[in-house]
Formats: C-alpha cells, sequence, structure tokens
C-alpha cells in the first residue's frame, strides 16, 4: 500500500499545472464537448500514456539493469529544462 501512496502522490504532484492539465481545462472552457467527455477523454490519455510508460519501464529494466535509470530519466528532465529555459530566452 506504500508503495501504491507514493506512486499516486508522485503523479498526482508531478501531473499539478503541467501542459496535459493545461489542455484538459482548455477543452473544458470551450464549451465545444460535455465536461464528462472531457474528463473521460483526458482521463484515458493519461491511463493509456501511463500504460505506456509502465510497459517501456519494465522492457528498459531487463535490458539496461547495469544502467542507472533514474540518473538516465533525471538528466532527461534537466535536458527538457534546459531547453525551456533557453526557448524563453530566445523569445520562442
Amino acid at each position: 500500500m506504500a508503495a501504491f501512496i507514493t506512486m499516486f502522490v508522485s503523479v498526482f504532484l508531478a501531473e499539478l499545472g503541467d501542459k496535459t492539465q493545461l489542455a484538459t481545462m482548455l477543452f473544458a472552457s470551450e464549451k465545444k464537448a460535455p465536461p464528462l467527455l472531457v474528463f473521460a477523454a483526458s482521463g484515458g490519455a493519461l491511463l493509456l500514456s501511463a500504460a505506456i510508460a509502465t510497459l517501456l519501464g519494465t522492457v528498459a529494466s531487463k535490458y539496461l539493469s547495469g544502467v542507472p535509470l533514474k540518473l538516465i530519466a533525471g538528466l532527461g528532465f534537466i535536458a527538457i529544462g534546459a531547453m525551456t529555459v533557453l526557448q524563453h530566452y530566445k523569445g520562442a
């Protein structure tokens, strides 16, 4: 149960205020679709995305057991952050 709570809180906090949440709010505010449809579509997309990530993580752990996956993920986040900062200063 502790692992579930840790994963739930981690993903919940990671999703707060990200592009996915903003896109969902945008779709809900446009009133082109009922809120329940927006909720179902965004929830389904997150579920599919999590399923793909879980599958890839499982496969990666079998083939990359000697490589520290947390380090790779951390470096990836740093790279994305650096690109975002550079885009800001380039005016993109």
